[in-house]
């Protein structure tokens, strides 16, 4: 007698992108059975004429506070995510703190109407906190290197020394032992930005060591810092001088000089594991990406010493001008100011969903003066038209790429409602699956669950979820292709994806007919046994 039962279902087990015919029996919170015989049980769902998957696994995400802020988020739930890794772009802003790196939490949860006491220092204490509220999904961390760099250096713009290395080195073996998975970059943002590569190289050979995950929000995905492709190209040196599994973030080419070129990326890709390296990516399945204000419109050394010194600059009409006219060549490159969509504002809601040429026209000054004037009132974020959709159809049909949704866990009512975020948050694995696969017929219905599933649990080494094995965790989906549909819209983005029949997360029903049931089954996973 099984807890529950899936029967007669096809079953893709994301071990490869090949389906059997299976009925599926489940005790507790795994899988105990996978076979053909008549299976008895506590409750059945009958899968006749539908796929049944592994959950998706969001290998890219920023809900570092969501299940803080409200553990029921589930917009990601709703569309069959299951596991989500946060701490990406190397902003793990709930941990470590000190007086150098909470700055970005404290704005954070000042933008939500919640008492959240912010008493914990560590890993250990944030995601006990996590644990302690029970997560609508199973979340895991990253140790993020900007928070990690401004906690022992601060923001200033300097190279580390031997001292500060061996000072973050200590950092990354505490919060292993705490239970990360992963060591994330975003070397574009600030201060990440202002790290040489052996900075990088010396940290992630300590995650190498431990056989965990190195990802990357690389030095630039177009015309500034080091360019597109030497910042890919630094990715895999990091690979090939460390032998750590690196994951390039949402693998793009952002601006005209670059698009039309995202299949060299997968090239230099391809090359790279041909050598022997252990590199891939993700992708969020969209041509509009998202960003704070200060990470998409300001240049890097205005950045430099955090916020209140960007501000004193900006004081200096000399500095201003200069400031301003590297941030008109960043609106160029999102397709004009008509694709820069203001997310979310905190100080003037009534702001949000207009593009900065709306803005502008409101402020009576130019677009770049427009967002230096939004920064100078508050951060906030945009929405930004940075790419073109023949790049993201030549990387979509790459298996070396991930489906990852670069957004957080949110819902359409609460605290985490607030402001017009980009809809990848609600329907990333939705859109792909619905518009990629159904539609455009790009990928594979196969391919496609087994770069949500499979591949992502191999990319984070994760031993008992990703895949319909005896023994694994079960966390699973139960869906028909044709029922799949996305309805959030970048003018209306908190609206939940449809068509998932059922989620089950540890061996619980969270999504029945459809339908969110009552309860949260996530759990905090602290080692790829868990």
């Amino acid at each position: 007698m099984f807890d529950l039962t899936i029967n007669n279902g096809e079953v893709f087990t994301g071990k490869s992108s090949e389906s059997i015919k299976a009925n599926i029996g489940i005790n507790n919170d795994k899988i105990e059975y996978i076979g053909n015989e008549e299976l008895q049980s506590k409750k059945n769902i009958n899968a006749q004429d539908y796929l049944v998957s592994p959950g998706f696994i969001d290998l890219h995400t920023h809900s570092d506070i969501s299940f803080l802020v409200d553990p029921d988020a589930d917009s990601k739930l709703t569309q069959g995510v299951t596991f989500e890794l946060m701490g990406n772009c190397g902003m793990s802003f709930c941990a470590p703190l000190n007086t150098n790196s909470s700055q970005t939490l404290i704005d954070r949860v000042s933008k939500y109407d919640i008492d959240l006491k912010i008493d914990w220092k560590d890993f250990d204490g944030w995601l006990n906190k996590i644990s302690e509220n029970i997560p609508s999904v199973n979340v895991a961390a990253q140790l993020g290197h900007g928070i990690l760099r401004a906690h022992v250096m601060g923001m200033n713009s300097v190279s580390s020394t031997p001292d500060d290395i061996n000072k973050m080195g200590d950092i990354i073996r505490s919060s292993i032992d705490q239970g990360i998975l992963g060591f994330s970059t975003g070397l574009w943002y600030a201060p990440g930005s202002y790290s040489h590569t052996e900075e990088i190289v010396e940290l992630t050979k300590i995650i190498a060591a431990k056989e965990l995950l190195y990802s990357s929000h690389i030095r630039s995905e177009s015309d500034d810092a080091s360019g597109l492709f030497p910042a890919h190209a630094e990715a895999i040196e990091i690979a090939r001088r460390t032998g750590c599994r690196v994951q390039i973030s949402h693998v793009k080419a952002v601006g005209p000089k670059f698009w039309g070129r995202g299949k060299e990326l997968l090239e230099g890709i391809q090359r790279a594991n041909d050598e022997g390296l252990d590199v891939a990516g993700d992708q969020y399945p969209y041509v509009w990406s998202s960003t704070p204000i200060s990470g998409c419109m300001f240049p890097r050394w205005s950045l430099e010493g955090g916020r209140e010194k960007t501000l004193e600059r900006l004081k200096d009409e000399r500095i201003r001008e200069e400031i301003k006219k590297e941030t008109r060549n960043y609106i160029n490159r999102f397709h004009g100011a008509e694709g820069c969509v203001l997310a979310e504002f905190s100080k003037d809601k009534q702001l949000e969903g207009s593009n900065l040429l709306e803005i502008s026209k409101k402020f009576a000054c130019t677009p770049e003066e427009a967002a230096v004037k939004l920064y100078e009132t508050s951060e906030g974020s945009f929405v930004l038209h940075s790419m073109e959709e023949k790049d993201l159809e030549e990387i979509a049909k790459s298996d070396f790429i991930c489906i990852a949704s670069d957004g957080n866990s949110i819902r359409p009512t609460g605290p985490l409602s607030s402001g017009k975020p980009h809809p990848r948050s609600y329907a990333t694995n939705t859109r792909f699956l619905e518009t990629i696969v159904k539609d455009k017929k790009l990928v594979s219905i196969g391919r496609a669950i087994r770069r949500m599933t499979g591949l992502p649990a191999e990319r984070l080494g994760l031993k008992n979820r990703g895949s319909i094995e005896i023994g694994s965790f079960a966390d699973l989906n139960i869906f028909k292709i044709d029922e799949i549909k996305e309805h959030a819209s970048y003018v209306d983005p908190h609206k939940y994806s449809t068509g998932m029949k059922n989620v089950i997360l540890n061996g619980k029903i969270a999504v029945e007919n459809g339908v969110k049931t009552k309860g949260r089954h996530g759990r905090v996973i602290r080692s790829i046994h868990d």
